[in-house]
C-alpha cells in the first residue's frame, strides 16, 4: 500500500514537475502525514538527471510548504479558538491554555516556528499553535519560509548526492527504501544515512535554542 502511493506520488512529480511539488509539499505542511522526503529526495534525484531545475524544485517545494502552513494557520485562527472551547476538555485543553499558547508565541513565536519546521512530526502542526496564538502573519511567512527552505534544501540535495554517488541506482530503488519491505544493502546504506541526516538536523535544532535562550538571557541582564 505504502509502495504503491509513493510510487503515484513520484509518478505525479515527474509529469507535472515543480506544481507536483509545491501540491504535495502543501499537503506534507498541514496535517496529513505525508512526508517531506518521498517528496523531496526523488525530487533531489530528477535534479541529478538533469529533469529539474534545482533552485526551481527548492523554490517549489519551500512555497507549497508555506502553503501548507498557511492554510493550517488560518484554520486555527478561524475555529481553532471556538473548538478549544467547546471540545477542548476531550483533548485535556482548557481555555487559559489559548491564554498561555498566546503568550508564548508573543514571546518566543519565531523561533518556534523555525525549528519547528525542521522536527519531524512537529513540523506538520506548528502552524495550530501559531493560528491560535495569533501570531504575526509576516512574522510567521517569513520564519517559516526560513525554516522549510532549510529542510527541503537538505532533502533536494540528498537526493542529489544519491544520484551522484550511486549512479547505477535507479529512482524506483530510492523510493523503494521508504516502505517497509525487505531491503537490500544499498537501500539499507540510504535509510542509514537518512537517519544520520535527521539526527544532525536536531542537533542544529539543539544548538540555536541554546544560542536562543543565552541570547535572551543576556537581553533580560541588560
Amino acid at each position: 500500500m505504502i509502495h504503491t502511493i509513493i510510487h503515484t506520488i513520484l509518478d505525479i512529480i515527474e509529469s507535472f514537475g515543480y506544481f507536483g511539488i509545491f501540491i504535495f509539499m502543501a499537503i506534507e505542511s498541514s496535517v496529513l502525514p505525508l512526508p517531506s522526503e518521498v517528496v523531496m529526495i526523488p525530487a533531489g534525484y530528477l535534479v541529478w538527471e538533469g529533469k529539474m531545475n534545482p533552485i526551481l524544485a527548492i523554490l517549489a517545494g519551500t512555497f507549497g510548504s508555506l502553503a501548507g502552513a498557511l492554510c493550517n494557520y488560518f484554520i486555527a485562527i478561524k475555529i481553532g479558538r471556538i473548538f478549544v472551547i467547546k471540545y477542548g476538555k476531550y483533548f485535556f485543553m482548557k481555555e487559559k491554555s489559548l491564554v498561555t499558547t498566546e503568550k508564548f508565541f508573543n514571546k518566543h513565536g519565531e523561533i518556534s516556528t523555525f525549528i519547528g519546521r525542521l522536527i519531524p512530526v512537529v513540523r506538520h502542526y506548528i502552524s495550530l499553535p501559531a493560528g491560535l496564538a495569533k501570531m504575526n502573519l509576516v512574522r510567521f511567512s517569513i520564519f517559516t519560509l526560513i525554516g522549510a527552505g532549510i529542510w527541503v534544501s537538505i532533502l533536494t540535495g540528498f537526493g542529489y548526492w544519491l544520484g551522484d554517488t550511486f549512479s547505477g541506482i535507479d529512482i524506483d530503488e530510492i523510493v523503494d527504501t521508504f516502505g517497509r519491505g525487505e531491503l537490500d544493502s544499498t537501500q539499507q546504506d540510504i535509510k542509514a544515512k537518512m537517519r544520520l541526516i535527521v539526527v544532525m538536523v536536531l542537533g542544529f535544532v539543539c544548538i540555536c535554542a541554546l544560542v536562543y535562550m543565552w541570547f535572551m538571557r543576556k537581553r533580560k541582564q541588560k
